[in-house]
């Protein structure tokens, strides 16, 4: 025993000495239990070590072992295959000690991110409800939808890791606390696909779009400064500053393996319209550069009709959010491989989260299935302007996504005004007729600009027989 005693020392500094050497393995929070990757595809795989180790991950999949070694920080990425969709499998990563991730589904991932609207969980916020939520909720279990929120955070500098969160499967409780948005267009695309479905939710009510942009895509833009001080700590810091929802929230989670980004955001920027229009584009291009996929489907909500007015002072003057509908609208040109969500049926006065989550998720659900996965048969857009043609006091309309014609549902329109060269809008009588909209006024003779539902609040009277509204528009550039 004496002798023993002598050597525990020695045996204690063996051991430390050892533990060192293979110290266990560190991952991003969601790269864990849970998760959902994406199928067919290469996934990567990455963590922290001691930089003396060697790192190998076994995939139960097809029993393979794929190595790495650390660079100088620790950090070690490994890129590794997924087969067609399935699961539970287990992922082994071992540095000298071992890791085993469970329950691992292999299926399709997608990025939902933007400001409150798509943040609102199910539940609804206070006060403000979603409608049929509780019934949704109830009937949420399913194993084949995988959930995961990444927490607020805003930082100064980029973020390595997010806060620490957990992926968790459709059921009530997690479903009655994740994005509604999100969730409804989960729900249906496992429904259709049957396949496993994992959705990423990265959303911070408030928050402006260069708040997830980095430093270097906002190069461009100094007009929206101030930017966070790098050195200056005592400096408090909220989600309107440029860069910190992308340090906080948004690095730490790129390179993680998506199919598709759907965006939900816009609001908090209504009163720089001009501006957004090549901020948004911008962000679109630093996401998919991020992700190394330059043509990284992104599908996006127009935001919705809502009395933007109330925020008006005497040091805030009222901007019409029309504007920003149309900067929206404008950027599908700009933007490939993308699609616009038209929200003007459902936007309310007195709410800027509009309580029918349900029509806008099953919207992103048709644009994702028809564009990204080429199903057939259905619509999946509202009508979009294309041309005006005017003819003495007559000014024609043409759409792009109504080839089976217009409705209004039997309700004369009442969203279209008309202008001269004195660029006077009024009030104007539009019919349908074979597809195209007929506009006449009056007041206005010789008409050279028409505008459509061109209203901080308005309830879009205007539809494709499919049933998807027509997005507000200007064909004037005042």
């Amino acid at each position: 025993m004496k002798s023993i005693k002598a050597f525990l020392p020695i045996i204690i500094l063996l051991l430390t000495v050892n533990s060192n050497l293979h110290a266990t393995v560190t991952l991003p929070y969601f790269i864990a239990d849970n998760m959902v990757l994406q199928q067919q595809a290469e996934p990567l795989i990455w963590g922290w070590t001691n930089t003396s180790n060697k790192i190998s991950i076994t995939t139960s999949w097809n029993k393979k072992k794929y190595t790495a070694i650390p660079d100088d920080k620790g950090k070690w990425k490994i890129n590794i295959p997924t087969p067609v969709a399935g699961g539970p499998y287990e992922i082994t990563i071992t540095d000298g000690s071992s890791i085993i991730l469970k329950n691992i589904l292999i299926g399709e991932v997608w990025l939902c991110s933007g400001q409150s609207n798509m943040e609102m969980p199910m539940k609804g916020f206070r006060d403000q409800p979603i409608l049929g939520s509780n019934d949704a909720i109830f009937n949420s279990s399913n194993d084949n939808i995988r959930l995961y929120t990444v927490p607020r955070s805003v930082q100064r500098l980029p973020q390595d890791t997010s806060k620490k969160q957990t992926w968790k499967p459709a059921e009530p409780e997690a479903v009655s606390n994740f994005s509604a948005t999100a969730y409804y267009f989960g729900r249906l695309l496992q429904q259709r696909l049957n396949v496993p479905v994992g959705l990423i939710c990265i959303s911070y009510g408030g928050s402006p779009v260069e708040a997830f942009m980095d430093e270097k895509s906002l190069g461009g833009f100094a007009e929206l400064a101030p930017f966070p001080s790098k050195t200056d700590l005592k400096e408090k810091l909220n989600n309107k500053y440029p860069t910190v929802l992308y340090n906080g929230m948004l690095n730490p989670f790129l390179g993680f393996t998506v199919k598709g980004c759907l965006w939900y955001q816009g609001e908090t920027n209504y009163d720089h319209a001009k501006q957004y229009e090549t901020l948004f584009p911008a962000f679109v291009k630093m996401l998919r550069s991020k992700s190394n996929n330059d043509s990284l489907p992104f599908y996006y909500a127009q935001i919705a009709p809502y009395d933007y007015a109330q925020y008006a002072t005497d040091s805030a003057p009222k901007f019409n959010s029309a504007f920003l509908r149309d900067a929206q609208r404008k950027a599908l040109a700009k933007i490939p491989n993308s699609g616009m969500v038209t929200l003007m049926d459902i936007g309310e006065e007195h709410s800027i989260h509009p309580m029918n989550k349900e029509i806008g998720g099953k919207r992103f659900a048709y644009l994702a299935l028809a564009k990204t996965y080429k199903q057939k048969g259905f619509a999946c857009e509202g009508p979009l302007y294309d041309s005006l043609s005017i003819s003495g006091s007559v000014a024609t309309i043409k759409f792009i996504n109504a080839d089976n014609g217009l409705t209004s549902y039997g309700k004369p329109l009442t969203g279209f005004e008309i202008a001269g060269s004195n660029k006077v809008f009024r009030p104007a009588t539009a019919v349908i007729v074979q597809g195209k909209i007929v506009v006449t006024s009056p007041y206005v003779t010789n008409p050279v600009a028409v505008r459509y539902a061109f209203k901080d609040f308005v309830v879009g009277d205007l539809f494709n027989t499919e049933g998807f509204p027509a997005s507000s528009f200007r064909t004037d550039n005042w």
